[in-house]
């Protein structure tokens, strides 16, 4: 490989625990098709950014007044295990990045700052939790479509008929 063929930026997925396994894949595809390493970021919604770093981690704290710590997050290990567990055979580098706070905001910061070429994230899980945490925060697809500059791919998760009603109606 000479100097213009190395890469340049990286592929940014948003994962979390029980995210189908579908979205890093797609992710992993497009890494390997455009020789790019791939970026798993986790946003803890408990938390929030309190600082950010030049590499695009963050300094947070809980958004529990009881507990006054402020730390780098470190990416859960179980959640690592389990995308290197995907992604083994693979030939893919991958780095975890644990974000803090509105999961399209910083998602969109951390693209930012790992000079992203493009984002993966999911459709939403139609369970209560998310269709509760989606009224008040919005969708992180939607935020990022609008918020942000890079391209960003939606992997959909459980695609209705067309003579079913769409999510939001």
């Amino acid at each position: 490989m000479d100097a213009n063929d190395a890469p340049r930026g990286v592929i940014l997925v948003g994962v979390q625990a029980g995210l189908p396994d579908a979205v890093l894949r797609e992710a992993a595809r497009l890494a390997r098709e455009l020789r790019l390493d791939l970026v798993c970021a986790h946003v803890d919604l408990e938390r929030y950014t309190v600082g950010e770093h030049l590499d695009g981690s963050v300094l947070s704290r809980s958004i529990d007044p009881d507990l006054p710590d402020e730390r780098v997050g470190a990416f859960d290990a179980a959640l690592a295990a389990h995308i290197d567990e995907v992604l083994a055979g693979s030939g893919l580098t991958w780095t975890g990045r644990e974000l803090a706070g509105d999961p399209g905001r910083a998602l969109a910061r951390l693209a930012e700052a790992v000079d992203a070429r493009y984002i993966v994230v999911g459709t939403r899980d139609a369970s209560v939790r998310e269709t509760l945490r989606e009224f008040f925060q919005g969708s992180v697809a939607s935020h990022l479509a609008h918020r942000q500059h890079r391209p960003l791919l939606v992997v959909p998760l459980r695609p209705i008929t067309a003579d079913e009603p769409l999510p939001w109606e």
